[in-house]
């Protein structure tokens, strides 16, 4: 009963210290500022699948010239993908449809893009869509800017 009872507690206490780690690195990423919630979806097909699939759930914050993308459900002290203002081309957006409606966020805008030849989906708020168009068109004079 004992060692039950133990096992348990250190359970309990791993699940509570894991939970602490998560907050903490989410603290951590905010603490310079410029950051919002952002889906990615990378290496997207020429038609992509409405099916909801492929998209990672994290936040992005604005380092300079560089967008830095963190999964939400990692411990990784470093972005997962990093996009350059230069390289980034948007084709598009729309509206989330189908199954793709669960896997985003409710109030989500799905914005198509390219980023050095690889295509890659964005889905984020209204309010975080208008500050990420306007950070892509606020480029240094000399640098080309492609935003439909």
């Amino acid at each position: 009963m004992v060692l039950a009872l133990t096992v348990c507690g250190i359970v309990v206490a791993l699940v509570v210290v894991g939970l602490f780690l998560f907050g903490l690195r989410r603290r951590l990423i905010q603490r310079s500022g410029g950051t919002f919630d952002c889906s990615l979806r990378w290496d997207v097909a020429e038609k992509p699948d409405a099916g909801g699939k492929g998209w990672s759930y994290g936040v992005a914050r604005y380092n300079g010239d560089r967008i830095e993308w963190y999964r939400v459900f990692s411990y990784a002290p470093r972005p997962r993908r990093t996009l350059e203002r230069a390289r980034i081309e948007v084709a598009g957006r729309r509206l989330p449809e189908g199954e793709e409606e669960l896997a985003l966020l409710s109030d989500a805008v799905v914005l198509a893009c390219t980023h050095r030849g690889t295509r890659l989906e964005l889905a984020m708020s209204e309010d975080a869509l208008t500050g990420f168009l306007a950070w892509l068109e606020a480029a240094p004079p000399g640098q080309r800017v492609n935003v439909a």
